[in-house]
């Protein structure tokens, strides 16, 4: 199947708000994934389970579904010991995802960070651009083969990585735009938001558009309400398309389990805001499922009218 992703571009600059989809950890661990256990192994094992994930966001009203490959970089993957199965997984995780989405629907090829510091922040031997580069030049050969329409490279936290993410989707398929969004802590002492080596977030739209993305935002973090700061400071020194799937806002841990403060509704609420801020792609991260998709799908419905 040819690839559409320059639809997504098309539309968004064009006025239209896409909805993306929402957490994917939270529905596999909802399905028995394992802590400590290769997400992306699933696209192999558990293939059912992670079509279904993918088959119930579209459900939902998402107009573009990523795949299961958030840590599906040979980097990552060797912290398993299956990082010879990179390109397997990934183009697996790619053709998951096309197998179900209906004729409206584009899949992104997720591109999370390898879990390895930069040689700048390293107390080892770190890893250099050219390391990261290669790293996400084989992981997005594999995701352009399985057939994805643009790639998310996402919740990144060092420039040089998101860079070099980027540049390597460039390289790899031109013809795909290239989403991609970094993850923000909310300094409360000073009522701001940084990336964890202190970027605001109109550094880091300048530096992810300098480096070749097409849209750029944030994803993760504290919630919906910080989402709609981020955005409008990105708003304010871009008119490039923007993103934001914030979490469900913060984790409460229970014992051994795990739950976000935002339920369907409350998170909901504050989309009309996130809008208004210049948001033009919208959708959730942990702790959301395909019944906070639904509601943040009918909020961006009535602004289509």
């Amino acid at each position: 199947m040819t690839a559409r992703g320059g639809e997504v571009l098309a539309r968004v600059r064009a006025g239209e708000t896409l909805v993306f989809d929402g957490g994917y950890g939270t529905m596999l661990f909802a399905a028995g994934l394992l802590n400590g256990a290769c997400p992306e192994l699933w696209n192999d094992t558990h293939a059912d389970v992670v079509a279904g994930i993918h088959r119930g966001y579209f459900e939902a009203g998402s107009d573009i579904v990523e795949t299961n490959t958030f840590g599906g970089t040979r980097l990552k993957l060797d912290e398993y010991r299956i990082g010879d199965r990179t390109r397997e997984l990934n183009v697996k995780g790619a053709r998951l995802a096309r197998s179900v989405a209906p004729a409206r629907g584009w899949v992104a090829g997720s591109i999370g960070p390898t879990s390895r510091l930069p040689v700048d922040y390293a107390l080892d031997n770190g890893v250099t651009d050219e390391e990261y580069e290669a790293t996400f030049r084989e992981q997005a050969e594999a995701l352009a083969e399985g057939g994805v329409d643009l790639f998310a490279v996402e919740t990144m936290m060092f420039p040089q990585e998101a860079t070099a993410a980027i540049r390597a989707c460039k390289a790899v398929a031109p013809a795909l735009p290239v989403m991609a969004t970094m993850f923000f802590q909310y300094e409360e002492g000073h009522d701001r938001d940084r990336t964890m080596w202190g970027e605001s977030p109109a550094d880091v739209a300048k530096t992810l558009l300098a480096a070749g993305a097409d849209v750029v935002g944030m994803n993760c973090g504290r919630g919906p309400d910080r989402a709609i700061v981020i955005i409008r400071e990105m708003r304010a020194t871009t008119e490039a398309p923007l993103v934001a799937y914030p979490n469900a806002g913060l984790p409460i841990t229970t014992g051994d389990t795990v739950t976000y403060e935002l339920g369907p509704e409350p998170m909901a609420r504050e989309y009309p805001a996130l809008l208004d801020a210049g948001c033009n792609i919208v959708g959730a991260c942990c702790g959301s499922n395909p019944e906070h998709i639904r509601l943040i799908a009918d909020v961006v419905r009535r602004r289509r009218g």
